[in-house]
């Protein structure tokens, strides 16, 4: 096996870990549905700084730590880009618990799109065709679901606008992944602190007030929360954008699945909605697999010529 090769199966080894566990998530929530989405996200940031420090000095990446605090550029960014994973966080726990896995997968399905219309409308990238087709598709799933539903599926454009804003904040700096999210989350941290606190003295915690197999599993929350991370940090340094951009798909359509096995409804509209979305995927993928093949003939050397 060349360098190479060894360089992308490790690359696929850590998007795999990183995509498997972001679909299984809903499972895990599902676990602990009786904990509040507020006091489960304090947990999720709470336990995430320990692990997340952890990593940070086993990859000596404190430096960068240092830089990103130190540099006001990139603090400024990184709080805002806090903001948002955070809002994002907390959606997406509240979508689990009220039985909303179906949006939430939803959300991730659109989120590829989304970016796409980002880099057309403020970057100056071209649609095309292909793309074109795929974000029309899309937007006709997303308006059946909405007319056949009789509402505006909140929290799929929510956790679609919000992770598609926190990508885009975090392509303005320069900082990786994992001391980026370890700045995020010790901004989030006092926050935290204070929600786990008041609900402390108002008496509603869970955490050390119920069974010891929930407060274990909120303590999970946190490397739950870095090792997909991680996982798509070193998959982004080993694999083609095209690799992963396909890749990316493998958690929503797990959530889905998972959606269906927790019982929710199947209805005709959601049905129609996600052929949509899962024809607008297939337009997706093709056209970065046609943009693969172009790149490849672009860089080859010519086949010599007879004569």
């Amino acid at each position: 096996m060349t360098e190479a090769d060894r360089t992308a199966r490790d690359g696929v080894i850590a998007a795999l870990v990183a995509y498997l566990t972001w679909g299984v998530l809903p499972a895990f929530l599902l676990l602990i549905v009786i904990v509040p989405a507020p006091e489960l996200l304090a947990h999720r940031i709470i336990w995430s700084v320990p692990f997340g420090a952890l990593i940070i000095g086993l990859r000596a990446q404190w430096p960068e730590v240092r830089r990103a605090f130190t540099t006001p550029r990139t603090f400024g960014w990184l709080c805002v880009s806090a903001l948002f994973i955070g809002i994002n966080w907390l959606v997406y726990i509240y979508a689990v618990q009220v039985a909303q896995i179906f949006q939430a997968s939803l959300g991730y399905y659109i989120n590829p799109l989304l970016l796409v219309l980002v880099g057309v409308m403020f970057f100056g990238e071209k649609l095309t065709s292909l793309q074109l087709a795929a974000v029309v598709a899309a937007t006709i799933g997303v308006t059946v679901l909405t007319i056949s539903g009789g509402e505006l599926p909140w929290i799929s454009l929510v956790l679609a606008v919000s992770f598609t804003i926190y990508g885009v904040l975090r392509k303005q700096v320069e900082v990786g992944g994992m001391p980026g999210l370890f700045v995020e989350t010790v901004l989030l941290l006092p926050f935290a602190l204070a929600w786990v606190a008041y609900i402390h003295i108002q008496g509603t915690n869970l955490w050390l007030e119920t069974e010891t197999s929930v407060s274990l599993l909120l303590m999970l929350a946190g490397p739950l929360t870095v090792i997909p991370l991680l996982g798509f940090a070193l998959a982004a340094r080993r694999l083609r954008l095209s690799t992963i951009g396909f890749m990316q798909f493998i958690a929503p359509t797990m959530q889905f699945g998972i959606g269906v096995l927790s019982g929710e409804p199947l209805s005709q509209g959601r049905l129609v909605c996600m052929v949509l979305i899962w024809l607008a995927v297939i337009l997706f993928c093709a056209d970065g697999l046609i943009a693969r093949r172009k790149r490849r003939r672009a860089t080859s050397p010519e086949a010599p010529r007879a004569g």
